[in-house]
């Protein structure tokens, strides 16, 4: 396996890990698909900065030139942002057309996993995973993320999944692949944009170490695969449930309309929502995005001084 070609890692990242320093991998997507600049920018340092303020480093993961680069510089989140939609976004299938063309590729859920788990980084905070959508027993449209975390050794911390896919459907596709799922201080799967989804996870932990423990344990015994913790929205930021579901019923029947499919489901979505909401949708997801990065951090923490 010739990783040197494929795979870069910055010192300070590569330096922690040999000293056994709490890492936090976070994904670009959301820099590159997920905002406009200069906002896509602003959240993305801000996000490292919480990680730095909670006692951990911060590995913003990205494909620059044909590398998986994990810990990425500040001039290269500038770059992803300025360059925006035009970045692809790159999922498991994506990587060795990019890897071997030297593109570059904004990684999802499922890519930032595959990155963090060649450089060694067993924590990842993200915004929410993907899972199955809506209908997916006629489409069969259902993430690469949850393959994903069915066999990378990643802990991956979120808002549970976005709150426009089947959550009920993406629960029962994990515990079919032996995922599990933890309710952050909480006995349900957070819904994103709201704090209760009405689907309960499969076991609640209260504090880093329970989680930290848990996952240790999992490696410990072998147990092949990443972990999903659900950490709900801070209830300040979260959006009324009926409220969101309702436009995001309006954005799935738009979207059918159009007739919009595969990679540009999730982007269109969350688009058409922000528009829907006022905006309201965009700042709630950066805030739960901010907040995963701090419990993400207190997470890797005790994950690394419980070794």
């Amino acid at each position: 396996m010739n990783l040197e070609k494929y795979l870069s890692v910055s010192e300070e990242v590569k330096q922690a890990l040999a000293e056994g320093k709490p890492v936090v991998a976070l994904e670009s997507t959301i820099i590159s698909h997920g905002m406009p600049y200069p906002k896509n920018v602003e959240t993305a340092l801000e996000v490292e900065r919480i990680v730095r303020e909670n006692g951990a480093i911060p590995a913003t993961i990205a494909i620059i030139q044909g590398k998986m680069t994990v810990g990425i510089s500040r001039e290269q989140i500038e770059y992803l942002g300025k360059k925006g939609l035009s970045v692809p976004k790159a999922s498991r299938r994506d990587l060795p057309v990019l890897l071997s063309k030297g593109m570059d590729g904004a990684t999802t859920v499922a890519t930032t996993m595959i990155a963090a788990s060649l450089a060694g980084v067993k924590i990842f905070a993200t915004g929410g995973i993907g899972g199955v959508h809506r209908g997916a027993e006629t489409t069969m449209d259902i993430s690469a993320d949850l393959e994903e975390l069915a066999m990378t050794d990643v802990a991956v911390v979120c808002a549970g999944c976005k709150s426009i896919l089947d959550i009920g459907l993406t629960l029962e596709y994990l515990e079919t692949k032996g995922v599990t799922v933890i309710g952050y201080g909480t006995e349900e799967l957070p819904a994103f944009y709201t704090i209760h989804s009405g689907f309960k996870a499969d076991y609640r932990l209260d504090t880093p170490e329970e989680v930290a423990k848990a996952f240790h344990a999992k490696q410990d015994c072998g147990l092949k695969g990443g972990m999903l913790i659900g950490n709900p929205i801070p209830e300040q930021y979260a959006m009324d449930l009926d409220y969101i579901n309702s436009n995001i019923d309006a954005a799935v029947k738009e979207c059918e309309e159009l007739g919009i499919k595969g990679k540009d489901t999730t982007p269109f979505l969350l688009d058409k929502i922000q528009k829907l909401t006022g905006g309201s949708s965009l700042e709630a997801n950066i805030q739960l995005v901010y907040n995963n990065a701090a419990v993400g951090a207190k997470i890797a923490k005790a994950y690394a001084e419980a070794k």
